[in-house]
Parts: C-alpha cells; structure tokens; sequence
C-alpha cells in the first residue's frame, strides 16, 4: 500500500534538505530531517555530531532513537522526510535518491555551511574545510553502522523509485522532477 510519504536520500552535498524542503512546499506536506534531530539529540548529549556519531558506533541507542522517531512517522501522511535510513523503515513511501560528484559536492557543501548555524555548531570545526572533512567522516561511519545494525546499503541507486543527478539539475528542476514523478507513482496501482 502506497502512503503519501516522500523519503529522500543522497550524496553528500546533493541537496537533501533543500529539495525536500521544497518538494514539501510545493505539495503542501509536512517536512522533518532526521540529521536535525540526530544533530539536536548530539547537542542534549553534549557532543558535537562526529562525536555523536562515534559514540554511536559503540551504543546503539543512538541510532535507534533516530530509528524509532522515523518508523513512527510511518503512520503519517503528507510528510517530506529527509534521511539517510527512512526508504528502509517507510518501504510504501516514494524514495528519492539524490547524486552527486564529491568534488562538487564539496563546493556546495562549503558554500551552503556560512548560513547553517546548527551544522557550524554541531560540527564544531573552525573552517569550512575542517566542516567538510568532518561530514565525510560521519557519512563514512553511518555507512559501517547501517550495515552492522540493518544489512542495508542506502547508496545502492536499486533501493529507490527515482534516482536524480544534482549536478545535472538546478534546485527547482530537481523538486520539480521529484513532485512530478512522485505524483505520477502514485497514480499507479
């Protein structure tokens, strides 16, 4: 059963957030980040979001409060969810794959980081170099944990409905390739 639930995961830098924001507006849904929450709860913890992410390596817990939160928006409908792990926790929502080239991912990523208070403060770093090394080392380590935790691979293109290259398509034209296709999956029975 097909739910009006959008997943959207990605690259690094390819525009997660920013086209589910979007793609959120223009629907009219709901939209959450699971790396908001993951990066508040690292915050409550007291730690920065690599640290959060090493210690989760080591204490489940920590992911599978983010896990819970996300299975539970299971039950919602009209809801964008940016995240990393909602295609295998949502498998009736519309899964979005976003891609990118890391060395363009990099320039965006730095680009984007001067306005993001909550990535500069959860990352803790002193430049957008340090910011950009550090997202690659948390990517690296959610990549070891999703498989030690769940057997998933959530880079492998095959897990999606729709699979858009961000270096192809501006922001606009990727939300609306996203609403469009997503409306038309959901025609389908």
């Amino acid at each position: 059963m097909k739910k009006e639930i959008i997943t959207i995961n990605g690259s690094l830098g390819s525009g997660k957030s920013s086209t589910a924001k979007g793609v959120a507006k223009e629907l009219g849904f709901k939209h959450f980040s699971s790396g908001d929450f993951f990066r508040q709860v690292g915050l409550e913890l007291g730690l920065s979001v690599n640290e959060t992410n090493v210690r989760a390596e080591t204490e489940p817990a920590i992911d599978r409060m983010t896990d819970e939160k996300l299975r539970n928006l299971r039950n919602s409908e009209k809801i964008v969810i940016d995240s990393r792990t909602a295609y295998h926790w949502i498998p009736e929502s519309f899964k979005v794959y976003l891609d990118l080239p890391p060395e363009i991912a990099k320039n965006r990523i730095l680009a984007s980081l001067k306005e993001d208070k909550l990535r500069q403060e959860s990352e803790q770093a002193r430049s957008p170099e340090e910011v950009y090394q550090k997202m690659k080392e948390r990517f690296e380590s959610e990549q070891k944990r999703y498989w030690e935790l769940y057997k998933i691979r959530n880079t492998d293109k095959s897990n999606y409905d729709l699979v858009v290259d961000t270096e192809k398509n501006n922001l606009e034209e990727v939300i609306n390739m996203v609403v469009s296709a997503y409306k038309k999956w959901l025609k389908k029975k």
